[in-house]
């Protein structure tokens, strides 16, 4: 038996080049809907749109056309940033989705490679095994413990076992393998296989609201309603003041416009989208976008210690055989020893092709250990794949001339349990585990039956099996696992260890990196004696979990969130689909996981490095925060627009209409880039990560935070209002008037963004804080507010006039006043916590 390939060759480049040529790419298609249309359609329905083509119709019809076509102009440069912003998203969703496609294994110029599952050509010689998704129809060339489910095509649940001679010797496209190995000629692609012809889809994603994007959606709509209701209230006032139909609608829109917060959804979207594509760039892949929004509120994750806290790197260490009593290291010189023959049949209890660290590490030491090498001789005519709890795993070999092989590997209970031993021999068992596992080994015994004929048993458990010893493997810690569980700990994140592994070996890892919870831990046999009320307890004061299988690892995670934590959970094989697809955060990895695995999981691990769960945190926790802040600067900016437009025309002051949609649109336009460019570019603040998880339960918007959003815009609009009558006081004119409110509202603006770039820390602080885009966008603002009110042909446009120093300097003064008080409150409230 050759190593890997089995001695297949498979296609030569010139072979891949001509098939792909003939039968095209391994890709689906199908017909898609026109995502720019779409798009277009969406803007087309905002209510902010609307209202600008109401606003721009009623400016034509009256005759002011200058006011008309501002308006329209208006209305492309929002449906222009819209479409921008929706691009930016889709095109960061678009690379996520190339970067997540799914991964295929081949045989090409007689060498084993991984490949992009669309790269796969009619011809290639496919090898898939254990958890991986099938990419294209085939022919069976190979099998080991071979079984598929199809459920996808048949709508069967059960595994189908297949092989290479038998009448079920295809595999199809979009099916999965529940068990084994098996190398097959692909016969079709794409569209051309099974899955193709039927039309099924597998690209097609659902989509489905979040908590927090229903939140935002009900905010918006419950301000159009109001947005509706006082329309209706200023057109009727203004109309009675001034039976002028157009104009008095005209003014209605204005405020109208003034109240709707439609940069409240692109900000989300903006910041759910870009937050993924940055994750992409770091070797995160997320597969929903609610997972960005989910991930800063992850209280516990629970993680497999082989691959995950250990390297995954399996070497055969240790061997004990129960004939001499003695625990041997592979190192030292075994040829002629029980040991030897230990390895050997360890060897034959594994794959003929092993894609397990352990078997790998078995047909290593094999090889190494014998200078005849047997396998070309033996073929395996029967097995027994890995089942039973604890779980064991045989195989049956035979030679041309009848010699039959039959050995087992597995957990050393389940030999324990079937074996006929001695008490001498039970106990001389039990001091090898214990003083194996004590080190950190993991531990399997290897065990031999005879049997002449035929008339295999139904169960290997049937088998009269002779205990033979034990093979024990050393999995390294991986370097940097201490300090990302410090990360983890720091964050106020319980961990859990949850593995198929034994307590003993499993603990004395769990000291080695500083676990926390070492001490304690439960099998899965006994957790699932528990009741759902003691269960909620356990998984609460409980940090390891061992021999652990599918059923016990989906009741700890839905008892997690029983208990109403938000669950990340990490995992790799096929048994760990249903509780990854149960958790909030299903964590596959990207190299050593299964294509299951990756599927049933809302994020992957490109390098298998947990760390980068640490840096997914910490990007959740800080959009999350970026997004609050937007969102709470929207609101308080908000409120100054929509009062100062309504108190002067229901108090009746001598300019009643202090700003027409013109000003409305251009403030709106400062605002956008604002929250959606500058907010979402923030830096993570330096408390971000001592902090504990915020409650998923808790709404988007507290009282609280609420409560100083609105104070922040009730201050502005006082500051406003102010300069409005400090302008009349002084004798201004409307225009003059009106550029001071103007003014002051644009320099509280520019404050208000620098000062909301933190609520805990100065604005000295915050001013040291990496972001190009603010100074930028302020310098822009600043730039385009003195053009409009310093150059004629602007100002006269925008009805507004060119201020002297002392006006300027008071309506900016009044302006950062207005806001800068916010810095006194951000300093109390950091002595406070100091104080604790």
């Amino acid at each position: 038996m050759a190593a890997n390939n089995y001695g297949i060759q498979g296609l030569n480049n010139l072979g891949v080049e001509k098939s792909r040529a003939v039968y095209g790419a391994n890709r689906l298609s199908f017909k898609k809907a026109n995502k720019f249309i779409n798009a277009l359609t969406g803007i087309a329905k905002e209510p902010m749109v609307v209202l600008l083509l109401v606003t721009s119709g009623v400016y034509f019809i009256s005759g002011k056309t200058g006011d008309g076509i501002f308006l329209a102009s208006a209305i492309i440069l929002v449906a222009g940033i819209s479409l921008y912003q929706d691009s930016r998203s889709r095109n960061a969703l678009e690379k996520l989705k190339d970067f997540s496609q799914p991964r295929c294994k081949v045989i090409r110029n007689g060498i084993v490679k991984a490949i992009k599952s669309e790269e796969l050509v009619v011809g290639d010689s496919l090898m898939v095994e254990e958890g991986t998704m099938i990419m294209a129809d085939g022919v069976i060339v190979h099998a080991n413990d071979f079984s598929v489910n199809e459920s996808v095509l048949t709508g069967e649940s059960l595994a189908v076992y297949k092989d290479s001679w038998g009448a079920n010797h295809f595999i199809f496209h979009g099916t999965t393998v529940a068990s084994g190995l098996a190398i097959a000629t692909v016969t079709a692609v794409g569209n051309q296989t099974r899955l193709g012809k039927i039309g099924k889809s597998m690209e097609a994603i659902a989509d489905e609201k979040t908590p927090l994007e229903i939140q935002i959606s009900n905010f918006v709509k419950k301000m159009v309603v109001a947005g509706l209701i006082v329309f209706a209230g200023v057109w009727a006032i203004n109309y009675y003041h001034s039976p002028k139909l157009l104009d008095s609608l005209i003014k209605a829109l204005t405020l109208a416009m003034s109240i709707l917060p439609e940069e409240i959804p692109v900000a989300f979207t903006t910041f759910m989208a870009l937050g993924a594509w940055r994750m992409m760039k770091m070797g995160i892949v997320v597969k929903q976008m609610k997972t960005v929004e989910t991930l800063g509120s992850a209280s516990v994750i629970c993680i497999d210690k082989t691959g995950t806290i250990t390297e995954n790197k399996m070497s055969l260490a240790k061997v004990f055989s129960l004939k001499t009593g003695q625990i041997a290291d592979v190192t030292d010189k075994i040829a002629g020893s029980p040991n030897q023959e230990l390895v050997r049949l360890a060897m034959w209890a594994s794959e003929p092709i092993p894609f397990d660290p352990m078997e790998t590490a078995l047909h290593d030491a094999y090889a190494s250990s014998h200078q005849g090498d047997e396998r070309p001789d033996y073929r395996m005519i029967h097995e027994y794949p890995l089942s039973g709890q604890p779980p064991m795993m045989t195989h049956i070999f035979e030679n041309r001339s009848g010699a039959r092989i039959i050995a087992a590997k597995g957990a050393p209970e389940a030999f324990m349990k079937i074996c006929k031993l001695t008490e001498h021999q039970i106990t001389r068992m039990m001091t090898a585990i214990n003083a194996l596992t004590a080190e950190g080994y993991r531990v399997l015994a290897v065990a031999e039956a005879k049997l002449s004929g035929d008339n295999f048993p139904a169960t290997q458990q049937e088998f009269h099996f002779e205990l033979k010893g034990l093979v024990a493997f050393y999995d390294p810690p991986k370097k940097n696992i201490k300090a990302v569980l410090e990360s983890f700990y720091q964050a106020g994140i319980k961990v859990k260890i949850i593995t198929g592994d034994n307590a003993a070996t499993t603990a004395a890892i769990a000291r080695q990196i500083n676990f926390r919870g070492a001490s304690r831990s439960i099998s899965g046999d006994t957790l699932m004696q528990l009741s759902d009320h003691e269960l909620q307890e356990k998984v609460e004061d409980v940090h390891i979990f061992t021999r652990m299988f599918p059923d016990a690892k989906l009741k700890i995670i839905n008892a997690l969130k029983a208990q109403n934590e938000i669950v990340a959970m990490t995992g790799d094989g096929v048994n760990d689909g249903p509780a990854l697809k149960a958790a909030h955060i299903g964590i596959a990895m990207g190299k050593k996981g299964t294509e299951i695995a990756r599927e049933a999981a809302s994020l992957i691990l490109l390098e298998d490095d947990l760390s980068k769960m640490v840096a997914a945190v910490a990007i959740g926790r800080r959009i999350y925060a970026n997004l609050k802040k937007a969102i709470q600067y929207i609101i308080s900016i908000h409120i100054p627009i929509i009062l100062t437009v309504f108190i002067p025309l229901a108090l009746g002051w001598v300019y009643p209409n202090i700003f027409s949609p013109v000003h409305i649109i251009f403030l709106e336009l400062i605002m956008g880039p604002t929250c959606s460019i500058i907010y979402e570019n923030e830096p993570m603040e330096k408390n971000t990560m001592l902090q504990k998880p915020r409650p998923f339960s808790t709404t988007f918007f507290n009282w609280q935070e609420l409560l100083v959003s609105v104070l922040q815009g009730l201050l502005i609009t006082a500051a406003t209002l102010f300069t409005y009558r400090y302008a009349v006081a002084n004798g201004a004119s409307e225009p003059v008037t009106r550029t001071m409110v103007f003014t002051c509202l644009i320099s509280a603006n520019i404050w208000l963004t620098l000062v909301n770039r933190s609520f805990y820390y100065s604005l000295f602080t915050t001013i040291g804080y990496k972001n190009n885009l603010v100074l930028l966008v302020i310098g822009i603002t600043v730039l385009i507010s003195c053009a409009l009110i310093y150059i004629e042909p602007l100002a006269l446009f925008f009805n507004l006039a060119p201020l002297h120093a002392p006006q300027l300097t008071a309506a900016v003064a009044f302006g950062l006043f207005s806001v800068i008080w916010f810095e006194l409150f951000k300093w109390r409230k950091r002595n406070r916590n100091e104080g604790h």
